[in-house]
């Protein structure tokens, strides 16, 4: 493959100066009119010698033959344009030095246009050869029609013309833009706008099917406008797959090779988070970092976004063996030079905590376990309590004693004026994590707030996609169940975002977007699966589950957001608690714990957390005569 390369370029370069000999004399030819005087033929002899001895070096300089012939595009052409003008002022002037005014100036300038245009043709030779004149081999292609006219999509036709083993030939565009109907984009038609797919398509496809595909190429739509788009594709009721967005791309692999069904996250139009690496490499490299429930959902990606800024080391603690045990493979894979250390333990264990701190000498810890399915602690109330409330003080305990710089817990919106066992422990630990610590304690504390994770143990996106497999039914709480929903990796880039802007004692609320209907959400993932809402796959309402709400919230009533350096976080800075009074209330806690007295520990969960609305109260039983707030109501909070 070099030797071929090498040969390529030494091609290049012949053809170059043949090029720069044949323009100095067609320059001659057209001054003199295809006559050329017997006195000016040492004159051209000259001009020859000085052009290919000048012009070939500067060519080489600048970078000609750095570029593969058969992807060169529009730097390329600037290359070559701008190597001609400097081999061409060059030429000018060893001209006018060498030989002096005999030299015609007509013939330079002539000369500098023509060797322009046969470099770049050089240049350009094996593309245009590629998508033009190359036969291409015999293969069944499927007509598509590629939705979207912009940068995406000529970059996909592009691909597509200079690939000759692609399996698609493209029919037309279709784009919703009004100044885009009826124009060519590399010399394929716009047909129609989205919403006039079905009468495009029905009209290629009148004698044969020539086209059995349309591929969305708006990898920047939002969630609204995706779902739009989806809709715009099935009216024309043949398939349709997606291009995806510029991360998926820097994968490695090329465009068309990435075109694939569209997803749950397009759905939801999430746009990627770009983390501050430069506060982030800060805040972790050369740092000693505990993650707890390193094995669940939130905390394997946390150890992986950490692992990434080369930690001093990274102390995975979860009590799940196997689980443990398949994500220090990973890392081990993933990361050879990482300094990994597995430990198991739980959050409940005071002594194995400060054993781990103190031997790992831990200087940041990401605090993920707990206990987080809402019917479950329900019925689970004293587990519930014990594994997130006295886990979570057990660990800021251990973690203020051991002089600890950060220490940052994962929280949920069911934090928020909360009606379940779990999102009432979420807001005591909230409040543990905020309270002052008596003296001048090192340690920050701060609580990150968010929804529900796509994909995360138990999320309501697997158990979906698991009943569409069976053949349905789905089942969806309540018609108007509403939640807010974030990909893993945006949630947990934005929590170890988080980590770099901590002054103590915050709550930051990470921006959710809109909430989406969990009805809609269903319906849109029996499409994705090629089938019908409510003929092939139904839809079953069960109604709310204990401790559910109908709409999640984000903020309490008397929590002000406030913003913060990056767009998608917003802070809330709570009044804190004095550290005796948590402590009380703790032992009086673990007293009732001791006794299982579930009614008394709700009781006692309300003193600390009064707008908790357990089944029963009178706080309750007005919050259900209440209305829910309406989507509008809450955008304005987020």
């Amino acid at each position: 493959m070099k030797n071929h390369r090498n040969l390529d370029i030494w091609l290049e370069r012949a053809c170059h100066l043949t090029v720069v000999g044949l323009s100095v004399a067609a320059a001659f030819l057209l001054r003199f009119d295809f006559a050329i005087p017997v006195g000016v033929v040492p004159i051209l002899k000259q001009a020859l010698l000085i052009a290919i001895v000048v012009k070939l070096p500067i060519f080489d300089l600048i970078g000609f033959y750095r570029g593969v012939r058969r992807f060169v595009s529009i730097p390329d052409l600037y290359l070559v344009f701008l190597g001609n003008l400097a081999g061409s002022v060059l030429f000018v002037t060893v001209s006018m030095f060498w030989i002096g005014p005999p030299m015609p100036r007509s013939v330079l300038m002539i000369d500098a246009i023509l060797c322009f245009v046969a470099t770049a043709l050089v240049r350009f030779s094996v593309r245009i050869c590629d998508e033009t004149f190359r036969e291409r081999p015999l293969l069944e292609r499927k007509g598509i029609l590629i939705y979207g006219a912009g940068a995406a999509g000529a970059e996909l036709v592009r691909e597509i013309h200079s690939n000759r083993c692609t399996h698609y030939e493209v029919k037309g565009f279709l784009d919703d833009d009004p100044l885009k109907q009826h124009a060519r984009i590399l010399g394929i038609p716009v047909l129609g706008s989205g919403r006039q797919a079905f009468s495009v398509v029905r009209r290629l496809n009148r004698r044969t099917p020539a086209v059995g595909e349309i591929i969305i190429a708006v990898p920047s739509a939002t969630g609204p406008q995706m779902r739009e788009l989806l809709a715009n594709c099935r009216a024309a009721r043949i398939p349709c797959k997606t291009v995806p967005g510029i991360d998926e791309l820097l994968s490695g692999r090329v465009l068309s090779a990435q075109v694939r069904n569209p997803s749950v996250q397009d759905l939801l139009g999430r746009q990627q988070v770009r983390l501050d690496e430069t506060h982030v490499q800060r805040s972790i490299a050369g740092r000693s970092v505990l993650v707890t429930g390193a094995a669940g959902s939130i905390g394997s990606e946390l150890c992986r976004q950490v692992a990434r800024f080369r930690p001093a080391c990274l102390v995975a603690f979860d009590q799940a063996e196997s689980d443990l045990f398949r994500i220090e493979n990973e890392l081990r894979e993933r990361y050879p030079e990482l300094e990994l250390v597995t430990a198991l333990g739980n959050i409940r264990e005071t002594d194995r905590l400060a054993e781990v701190l103190r031997q790992q000498q831990v200087e940041s810890i990401f605090h993920a376990a707990a206990y987080k399915h809402v019917p479950m602690m329900e019925s689970h109330v004293v587990e519930a309590v014990r594994n997130n409330i006295l886990g979570t003080w057990n660990l800021v305990r251990a973690a203020r004693s051991q002089n600890v710089s950060s220490l940052l817990m994962i929280s949920s919106d069911k934090a928020v004026n909360p009606i379940c066992v779990m999102g009432a422990t979420k807001r005591v630990c909230e409040r543990i994590v905020s309270a002052r610590w008596p003296g001048n304690g090192q340690t920050k504390c701060v609580s990150v707030r968010f929804g529900n994770v796509l994909g995360s143990n138990g999320s309501v996106v697997p158990i979906f996609q698991a009943q569409i497999a069976a053949g349905g039914p789905i089942r969806v709480t309540h018609p108007e169940a509403r939640r807010y929903f974030m990909t893993i990796s945006e949630a947990v880039s934005l929590v170890v975002q988080a980590s770099t802007r901590s002054e103590g004692a915050e709550i930051f609320v990470l921006d959710m977007g809109e909430p989406i209907r969990i009805v809609d959400l269903a319906e849109n993932m029996i499409r994705l699966a090629g089938k019908v809402p409510y003929e092939d796959i139904d839809i079953e309402f069960t109604g709310l589950r204990p401790g559910e709400k109908l709409i999640e919230e984000i903020r309490g009533k008397s929590e002000g957001l406030m913003a913060t350096s990056s767009e998608k976080m917003h802070v809330i800075r709570d009044r804190p608690l004095t550290w005796d009074r948590v402590d009380q209330w703790i032992a009086e806690l673990k007293e009732l714990i001791a006794a299982r007295q579930e009614t008394e520990i709700i009781a006692h969960l309300q003193r600390m957390v009064p707008e908790y609305a357990p089944p029963g109260s009178r706080e309750r039983q007005l919050l259900e005569m209440v209305p829910a707030e309406s989507p509008g109501e809450l955008r304005s909070v987020s």
